[in-house]
């Protein structure tokens, strides 16, 4: 790739992407799913066999993200699910995992399945309190410690560089989702991290067009290989198509990244206080409980989500998002659309979220539209 580029570089130009033969500047989709050998028997590319584990298209991605988090091997998937949970499967049987309270519900609720399934011990820990994760990490002998900083959809901010240091501390290893800050903002290896995990539907694609994981590997280690082995063996591989329009979603993370921080803290400061606000939980906002936290290890921005408490409950919450015009009422996040959504009534019985909620994914659109919308619909 020739000289290191900057990261906007980097991703404007795809990896500073050329064809020699054509001179196309944009990568071309290949779909094969085999490759050819010579006369002698040996491949063209002795690099490329079969593209369950080969393709193309997704090596482009991967090698892209690869520098973006400055680390040393990536893998893309199907899904963000796919991806978290090939992760997981590399535990063995009595082996440990610890996870916060607040994390994405579907991974929470599929950790608690299998974990009893295949008797992987797993404990939760208060993200709120840092001295309820050390205990519950230390209870007893364990192997990952998984954080999601911040977390969904309360922002709690988890200090990276201690929870490796604490991880480490009892030979574990620590992964990080880092879906909702994206390596433009939080590099999670910088500060000890051994895995980063992202569900790349979100901010990495950007266009709500596109489902996809990926994890990010600060070594290839022992687990690494077992994770790399299970995605070529369970096939949970992302197509050439999708992959191709992942790269084109890259393309454009920096400014849609930085228009939506934007547009984030403007909202976030307006209705910060205001009439029928019981909250906003935002973590560039100084009255976050961990603002400090954010500002060491989020640069360029504090991201692009955020909720909002209001009050009058459960119902006078409905009310509210009932009346949005501009907001797209809809599940997901990290397009350059703006949606809302109502987590307490999604996640259903046992969430921790409050029920009188909103969930904001804040987009690339004129924030004083989405400002107005959100004030006509809390006045009725």
């Amino acid at each position: 790739m020739g000289e290191k580029n900057n990261v906007e570089t980097l991703l404007a130009q795809a990896g500073h992407y050329l064809d020699k033969d054509s001179g196309s500047v944009v990568p071309p989709i290949q779909p094969s799913t085999t490759f050819a050998r010579n006369e002698q028997g040996d491949l063209y590319d002795s690099n490329r066999i079969y593209a369950r584990d080969q393709s193309v298209n997704a090596e482009m991605v991967e090698a892209i993200l690869c520098e973006l988090e400055e680390g040393a091997s990536c893998k893309i998937f199907a899904s963000g699910m796919a991806a978290a949970t090939a992760l997981v499967q590399t535990l063995r049987p009595g082996d440990r995992i610890v996870a916060p309270t607040v994390m994405y519900w579907s991974l929470r609720a599929w950790l608690i399945s299998f974990c009893e399934d295949w008797n992987i011990n797993l404990a939760f820990f208060d993200p709120r309190d840092a001295a309820d994760m050390v205990a519950v990490v230390k209870a007893a002998p364990t192997d990952i410690l998984w954080i999601e900083t911040p977390a969904n959809p309360t922002w709690e901010v988890v200090d990276i560089q201690k929870a490796a240091d604490l991880a480490h501390s009892v030979s574990a290893q620590l992964v990080v989702d880092s879906t909702v800050v994206t390596p433009l903002i939080t590099k999670p290896i910088a500060y000890g991290a051994d895995f980063v995990f992202h569900s790349a539907t979100k901010y990495i694609n950007g266009h709500s067009d596109v489902i996809a994981g990926a994890l990010i590997a600060a070594n290839e280690d022992t687990r690494w290989e077992r994770l790399c082995k299970l995605r070529a063996q369970q096939g949970g591989i992302l197509g050439p198509f999708e992959s191709w329009l992942l790269l084109r979603g890259m393309r454009t993370m920096h400014v849609r990244v930085e228009r939506s921080c934007e547009n984030a803290m403007k909202l976030a400061r307006h209705f910060e206080g205001f009439s029928g606000v019981k909250e906003v939980i935002y973590p560039g906002l100084v009255s976050h409980t961990n603002h400090e936290v954010a500002a060491k290890q989020m640069t360029g921005g504090f991201g692009g989500m955020l909720s909002i408490r209001f009050n009058g409950g459960k119902e006078q919450t409905g009310v509210i998002m009932g009346r949005m015009k501009r907001f797209v009422r809809a599940t997901s996040l990290g397009g350059v659309e703006s949606l809302v959504e109502h987590r307490a009534l999604i996640e259903g019985e046992g969430t921790p979220v409050p029920d009188d909620l909103l969930r904001f994914s804040i987009g690339i659109e004129n924030i004083q539209d989405l400002i107005e919308d959100l004030e006509q619909a809390i006045r009725g």
